[in-house]
């Protein structure tokens, strides 16, 4: 019978009790509201979508990267592998806590990944983030966008708005890329109106399928049309 989890860490938030898990030294899981965020057992999906994200950028002098969302730090780790040293990551993640946790117990995970030099965490929302580097100037645009968020594009209802994959969400995404630049996004299964909003958005975009030892998970890399200045 396998081991039961043991409690590490709590904090209340809106969405309920966030939690940090672990069954052995690299077994660990996140919930929220007793639901499975992440567990370091299935990761693959997360390591693929910054691969796909930084491979057509990680070629630029200094790459500039935004990650969306920290979690058990895989993606980020994928994303430093992928990058050059000269690049510089910064990481979007609602929760203090997950910071924490990156660079203590689950730094064994990922060889420190959130205590790389590269890299700066931010406690704010990813989507805040684009918004300002959209506003930016040129030199200080974005080359990727990794958006790995434990809820991907989804349908809306009519009138609905959706902050994050939401049509005007995708325009302030193309604004703050550099010419060229990645956008990619991680999701729980294809979606074809996000796909439709993307293009209209400015956006050639490309469909991976991720098999992740359960449902086949869906990346989407959308590249900013036109060559870099």
């Amino acid at each position: 019978m396998p081991r039961a989890f043991t409690l590490l860490d709590r904090v209340e938030t809106p969405e309920g009790s966030l939690e940090l898990r672990q069954r052995s030294e690299r077994d660990f899981m996140i919930t929220v509201g007793g639901r499975v965020l992440m567990s370091s057992l299935i990761h693959r999906s997360e390591v693929i979508v910054a691969e796909l994200g930084c491979a057509p950028i990680r070629d630029r002098r200094a790459p500039r990267v935004l990650v969306g969302g920290l979690g058990l730090g895989y993606t980020l780790r994928a994303a430093l592998d992928a990058l050059p040293k000269s690049a510089r990551v910064q990481v979007a993640e609602l929760n203090a806590v997950v910071k924490t946790w990156c660079e203590g117990p689950l730094a064994v995970l990922t060889s420190g990944a959130a205590l790389d030099e590269r890299v700066s965490i931010v406690i704010d929302d990813v989507s805040a983030c684009i918004r300002r580097a959209a506003k930016a100037e040129l030199a200080e645009r974005l080359d990727a966008i990794i958006v790995d968020l434990y809820e991907g594009p989804r349908n809306l209802k009519p009138g609905q708005r959706d902050p994050l994959y939401g049509a005007q969400s995708l325009r302030d995404v193309h604004a703050a890329l550099s010419e060229g630049g990645v956008y990619a996004v991680w999701a729980e299964e294809p979606n074809q109106a996000f796909q439709q909003r993307l293009v209209a958005a400015g956006f050639q975009v490309e469909l991976t399928r991720v098999r992740a030892g359960g449902p086949r998970h869906a990346v989407y890399v959308a590249t900013k049309q036109g060559a870099r200045k």
